[in-house]
């Protein structure tokens, strides 16, 4: 991605950068290797942005309503079953992910063996801090058992949250990086891009909540 033509001095020559050739030139670069409107590229995209917003407005509509709970006559049944959708969401999700990379082209500096072995590095971390904050948190802690008055008897401090603030997101993030990474696609590499912003956007309105609750 760096490009071996000197450019302007770095005391008087910004002014000089063309920026919209720049943009230009990345754009081209991009399309180079993907197309924007393949149908499996949008799906993915499309169930990126979804999953987050359909169970943050699901949840934030059950802690507001108790709709569900009265509608499956027991919170921990209706978070069960919320559970199991998000679940099958996140299997759509990972299948559009595939498609949309399989169906364009490959990134030559990426398809090595070193690259490989770094994809699976990325997997094993990411599925590591995934299934570690699954058992930690159980299924209602990571299902959004909170919203449905499920709460736990004390935060939870042992591993991976002694490591990190949000292992799940960390983990999901570094599993569809290591399986971009595997497959040498840079479509991959920018659907992680979304999937990391969504989870960030997913986290700053969580951390606003538990603000505002404090």
């Amino acid at each position: 991605m760096s490009s071996s033509v000197a450019g302007p001095d770095c005391c008087g020559g910004l002014g000089n950068i063309d920026f919209r050739q720049a943009d230009l030139c990345v754009m081209t670069w991009l399309l180079g290797y993907m197309n924007p409107w393949d149908s499996s590229l949008v799906a993915a995209a499309l169930t990126i942005a979804f999953n987050p917003l359909f169970w943050n407005v699901v949840a934030r509509w059950e802690q507001k309503t108790r709709q569900l709970s009265r509608a499956f006559g027991s919170p921990y049944l209706a978070c069960y079953s919320l559970g199991g959708v998000i679940l099958l969401l996140n299997v759509l999700r990972s299948h559009c992910f595939t498609q949309a990379m399989l169906r364009q082209p490959k990134m030559e500096g990426l398809d090595n063996p070193a690259a490989f072995c770094l994809g699976l590095v990325l997997l094993g971390v990411g599925t590591l801090f995934v299934l570690s904050s699954f058992f930690a948190l159980g299924f209602t802690g990571t299902f959004l058992g909170d919203y449905f008055g499920i709460l736990k008897e004390a935060r939870v401090t042992t591993f991976p949250f002694n490591v990190v603030d949000n292992p799940m997101y960390l983990g999901s993030t570094a599993n569809y990086l290591g399986w971009a990474v595997l497959h040498a696609s840079p479509t991959g590499l920018l659907l992680t891009v979304m999937v990391a912003l969504v989870y960030m956007v997913a986290h700053l309105q969580k951390a606003s909540r538990s603000h505002r609750r404090s």
